[in-house]
C-alpha cells in the first residue's frame, strides 16, 4: 500500500528540503504503521564498509547458542528465529516499510534480539529512524560510496548519524532490566577516534593490535584475544583462556569475530557459548568461500569488491600459497555508474598481487560494461613493475573464469570477487540476469 507508491511520490518532489522530509516521514509512518517493533527487543546495529554480514552472522549465532530467540538482517541472509532465507533483493538495508514489516514478524515469533546490517545508504535515506538502536558495532572504514555521499568525510559522517540516534533513542525496559545505550568501536580503525566521540551510557573497544592512541576517549571495556594463531584450515582464537577452532580464515574474519564478541559482551554470556557459537559456523556463503570439485587447484569466491577488501584478500592468498604457486584473479567493478574512482585502483592491486588477470563484467548497471573493464584493465597496465604477467579482458563472466581455470595448475589459487553467493547480475533499467559464481564455478569444473 503505502510502500508501493513511495517511488511515484519521490518523482514529484524536488531534491531538496522536501525530499529530505519525505524520507524520515515515511520512515516514522511506517514505524507506527507496525506498532513499533524495535521497541519490543534489544536491537544491535552493525555498520562499517567491510564485514557487516559476517560480523551480523557471528553475532546471531553466539547469541543463539546461548539460548535466545534471534532474528537478523544483512546483505547475505534472513532470519527470524529457525526460519533462514537468502537476501534476494540486492539491498544491504531493506526499504522503511519492508524493514519494519520483517522487525513485526520477528516480535511475533517472539524474537529477543535483533541484529541489523546498517548501510551509510540506509542512513541517508532515513531508514534508521524509526529503529531504536541499543547497541551499534562499528567494524571498519574505507572509502566506498564516495561518489554518491560526495567525498569520504560525508560518507563518514553518515555512518556518524547512526550514532547519533543511538545516543537520543529512548532506553528500554525488557525482562527487568534496562538496556545501556552501547557502542563498540574496532580500536584498530584509523577512524576509531571518530566514532569514540559520540556519546553512549558505554563504550567497548575492541582490539587486536593496539595500533590506534584512544587514551583522550573513555573506553569502559577494551577487549582482546590472549592468542590468534592463523592456520591453514582454520583460525584458533583463544579468548579468556578458552581454545576456539574458528572455521573462518584470515586476519580479517579474527576481526569480525572479535566484533561479535565484543557486541554480546552485555548480555554476559559464557564462554563456552561463545566458543560454541563461533565454531557452529562452516562457512558463510560467498565469504573466502573454497569451491572443492576434487581439483588439484584451489579456487575460492569472495563478496570484496573495493579497495581495501580486495588488499586483504589477497594478502591472505599470498600469505598462504606455497612459493611456486599462481595466484589467478578474476574481477570487475561492481556497480556501474557509482565509485568510478575505484577501477583503476582495484586493477592495480590485482596486478601487484597476482600473476595473471581477468578482468571481466559485474553488474555494470545501465553502464557500458566494456567501458568498465577498459577503466580497470588501464589501472592494471599503468602501475610500474607489475607482477601480473598475464592481463585479460573477457566481457562474458562465464567465459572469464572459464578460462582462469584453463590457466591453473597443481597448487595454483583463483580468486573470484565482487559477487560473492549473489544469484543475479544487474543490468540495464535494474534488470537481474540469473547468475551465481559457485555453480558456474562448479559447472566449469565438472
Amino acid at each position: 500500500m503505502f510502500w508501493g507508491a513511495g517511488k511515484t511520490i519521490k518523482k514529484f518532489l524536488p531534491k531538496s528540503f522536501l525530499l529530505k522530509m519525505y524520507y524520515p516521514v515515511i520512515s516514522l509512518l511506517a514505524n507506527f504503521f507496525y506498532g513499533r517493533p524495535s521497541e519490543k527487543m534489544i536491537v544491535i546495529g552493525v555498520t562499517g564498509t567491510a564485514g557487516k554480514s559476517t560480523t551480523v552472522n557471528l553475532i546471531g549465532r553466539i547469541l543463539e547458542a546461548a539460548g535466545y530467540r534471534v532474528g537478523w538482517t544483512s546483505t547475505l541472509n534472513f532470519k527470524i528465529n529457525n526460519r533462514e532465507w537468502i537476501n534476494r533483493t540486492k539491498m544491504t538495508m531493506l526499504g522503511k516499510f519492508a524493514l519494519q514489516k520483517l522487525l513485526k514478524e520477528m516480535v511475533n515469533d517472539k524474537c529477543e534480539c535483533v541484529v541489523i546490517e546498517t548501510s551509510s545508504e540506509g542512513v541517508t535515506q532515513s531508514r534508521h529512524i524509526g529503529i531504536n538502536y541499543d547497541i551499534l558495532v562499528f567494524t571498519n572504514l574505507s572509502p566506498e560510496h564516495i561518489e554518491s555521499h560526495g567525498g569520504f568525510n560525508n560518507y563518514r559522517s553518515a555512518k556518524g548519524k547512526l550514532f547519533v540516534s543511538l545516543s537520543r533513542g529512548r532506553r528500554k525496559f525488557l525482562n527487568g532490566r534496562t538496556i545501556e545505550k552501547t557502542k563498540v568501536i574496532n580500536l584498530d580503525d584509523e577512524n576509531s577516534v571518530y566514532f569514540l566521540g559520540f556519546r553512549s551510557d558505554k563504550t567497548i573497544g575492541y582490539t587486536i593490535k593496539d595500533a590506534v592512541n584512544c587514551s583522550n576517549f573513555q573506553i569502559d571495556k577494551t577487549i582482546r584475544y590472549d592468542q590468534c594463531l592463523p592456520k591453514s584450515n582454520i583460525t584458533e582464537l583463544v579468548f579468556n583462556g578458552a581454545r576456539i577452532n574458528f572455521p573462518l580464515l584470515g586476519e580479517f574474519n579474527a576481526y569480525n569475530a572479535l566484533a561479535a564478541i565484543s557486541a554480546v559482551d552485555s548480555f554476559r554470556i559464557e564462554h563456552i557459548n561463545i566458543k560454541k557459537g563461533l565454531e557452529s559456523i562452516k562457512i558463510i556463503p560467498g565469504r573466502l568461500e573454497y569451491i572443492n570439485a576434487g581439483q588439484n587447484f584451489s579456487v575460492v569466491i569472495d563478496y570484496a569488491h573495493t579497495p581495501e577488501e580486495l588488499k586483504k584478500v589477497y594478502n591472505f592468498l599470498n600469505a598462504t600459497k606455497n612459493n611456486k604457486a599462481k595466484i589467478i584473479s578474476v574481477f570487475g567493478s561492481a556497480g556501474g555508474g557509482r565509485d568510478k574512482w575505484k577501477r583503476s585502483e582495484l586493477g592495480k592491486l590485482a596486478a601487484a598481487l597476482t600473476d595473471v588477470v581477468v578482468i571481466t563484467n559485474e553488474d555494470p548497471y545501465d553502464e557500458d560494461p566494456q567501458k568498465i573493464i577498459n577503466e580497470i584493465s588501464a589501472g592494471a597496465k599503468n602501475i610500474f613493475g607489475f607482477r601480473a604477467k598475464i592481463i585479460l579482458e573477457i566481457l562474458n563472466r562465464r567465459s572469464a573464469i572459464q578460462k582462469a581455470i584453463s590457466f591453473a595448475e597443481a597448487g595454483d589459487i583463483i580468486i573470484i570477487t565482487g559477487k560473492g553467493s549473489e544469484e543475479c547480475i544487474m543490468g540495464s533499467r535494474n534488470t537481474k540476469i540469473p547468475w551465481n559464481d559457485k555453480e558456474i564455478v562448479l559447472e566449469l569444473l565438472k
